[in-house]
């Protein structure tokens, strides 16, 4: 408990200290314009509350992941703690934030315009597809997790009969009218009781934990995979817990929701208690998930909460009534379903805005709205078919999201890399270059050693990952050299 104390601790530290210093970094101007003020259209671009848009933020990056991939990442031990404190302050929240609000200055640009700007044209136009291929996959992750986890509580779920069916029919048709109607019809308007849910699914279990001071493994008695126990033997802690724990220290998905939020956004003063403190909340999120899932695979959690497996739905449900009653149980449950629901539905709407940027389809017209929406839904029920159809479909899907959500990330912030080296005339281009290189010294070495990508023995991880990491390091001073000359000024809407 001590370790998850200090880790807690920490990431406070680091929204106060280092987020002030990435604020100063970009520089951002109260009196700029922003984009939801400038384009204000009554469906994307709507002026909100800053207090809302920080939940809806929170809630759009929030997804399975800081629960989800806490849970599977606690099997490695103490080490996914440190993961998410530091990737978390150094990478996922300094990704999240400048992405934000680069967004603000291109007029909420989209995040291919956006990156299509510092790395060339041709990846702008991989990328459009490649993010509306992404935002299908996760829309597909996030109708089945949730659905599955509202079946168990139902006690209704098998994917043997009607049931299964039934719930991913009422949340896929959820995620088409949030995708076509107005942002702040449903999204604006639910979205605060689904954060209230959620923080209290959170708080909740960060009290039973204090109450119970479970004996769980911490930072002194070693770092090592403690997966053979449940079921993780054989996983390199590098690559493999980077990529399983992702939305709760970073991951490429929050750069195509911030986006979104930028074009709501009143005032640019407000980017770092919603972009990076979303971020920090998140990490918090999946700090609380992390520590009770160490107690249940651990320290007798399993036995006690009635529980004889350790798939992260069943982790869940079963702590949640366990510590929390029926009712606290419910609602508890129900604020871990309200974050892959709001991720999914708002991965639909980042994909429509992604392409109507690519196609300048104007999305006031309700048939263009449709004419974008339309491929992406049929994409993914042919997904989520595959899912039910195959018992094992879902575990391939969730193996590619992670790894593209992860090989986003690093696409983002090389991007932010440039921009910094353009627009700052300090060193300030350390701050993105530092993840940018260890993110994608992760992805390389995990598409190398990984069954779904060239399958190299394992023992290549140290070698492959140091090339990586040097050669992105030698290139981000390359990039600070080459553009050292060149300072733009501040663009569109200056």
């Amino acid at each position: 408990m001590y370790s998850f104390i200090i880790s807690i601790v920490a990431l406070i530290l680091g929204y106060i200290f280092y987020g002030r210093f990435v604020e100063k970094a970009f520089g951002p101007n109260p009196r700029r314009i922003t984009p939801a003020i400038a384009k204000e259209d009554g469906v994307d671009f709507v002026p909100m509350p800053a207090w809302k848009v920080y939940m809806i933020q929170f809630l759009n990056i929030a997804g399975t992941g800081p629960i989800f991939g806490a849970i599977m990442g606690a099997k490695f031990g103490p080490s996914c703690y440190l993961w998410v404190v530091f990737g978390c302050i150094f990478a996922g929240a300094v990704h999240d934030y400048l992405s934000g609000m680069l967004s603000l200055r291109y007029l909420g640009a989209s995040l291919p315009e956006i990156l299509g700007h510092y790395i060339g044209d041709k990846m702008r136009v991989f990328l459009s597809f490649f993010l509306a291929v992404f935002m299908i996959l996760v829309g597909a992750v996030f109708v089945y997790s949730p659905a599955l986890i509202l079946g168990d509580l139902a006690g209704l779920f098998s994917t043997e009969n009607a049931s299964a069916m039934f719930w991913i029919f009422i949340i896929f048709a959820y995620y088409i009218i949030a995708t076509l109607l107005p942002v702040d019809k449903i999204i604006g308007k639910i979205y605060p009781l689904f954060a209230f849910a959620l923080i209290f699914m959170a708080l909740a279990m960060m009290a039973c934990l204090f109450v119970k001071w479970p004996s769980i493994p911490e930072f002194w008695d070693g770092l090592q995979n403690r997966g053979p126990s449940v079921g993780v033997e054989g996983q390199s802690i590098f690559p493999c817990l980077f990529i399983t724990v992702a939305c709760g220290a970073v991951s490429g998905f929050h750069a195509t929701q911030s986006p979104i939020m930028a074009r709501c956004l009143k005032n640019e003063r407000y980017g770092r208690p919603i972009f990076y403190g979303s971020m920090i909340t998140e990490g918090i999120v999946a700090l609380i998930w992390a520590a009770v899932s160490s107690y249940f695979f651990f320290d007798g959690g399993m036995a006690e909460c009635g529980a004889d497996g350790a798939q992260a739905p069943e982790v869940v449900t079963s702590v949640a009534r366990s510590w929390l009653g029926v009712f606290g149980g419910v609602l508890a449950i129900l604020g871990v379903v309200a974050a892959p629901i709001t991720s999914g539905d708002t991965a639909f709407r980042s994909a429509r805005i992604i392409l109507a940027d690519y196609f300048k389809l104007d999305q006031k017209k309700k048939a263009n709205r449709l004419y974008v929406s339309i491929p992406l839904f049929a994409g993914a029920a042919l997904l989520l078919w595959f899912n039910i159809a195959d018992e094992n479909g879902f575990n391939i899907i969730w193996r590619y999201f992670g790894w593209m959500n992860q090989t986003l990330s690093c696409f983002t912030l090389w991007a932010l890399t440039v921009w910094l080296t353009r627009h700052s005339k300090k060193p300030h281009f350390i701050v993105s270059l530092v993840p940018a290189a260890f993110m994608t010294a992760v992805c390389v070495t995990y598409i190398c050693i990984d069954r779904i990508g060239f399958n190299i023995p394992a023992a290549s991880t140290p070698y492959i990952a140091t090339t990586v990491f040097v050669a992105g390091i030698v290139l981000g001073l390359y990039i600070q050299r080459k553009n050292k000359d060149v300072y733009e000024t501040l663009y569109i809407n200056d």
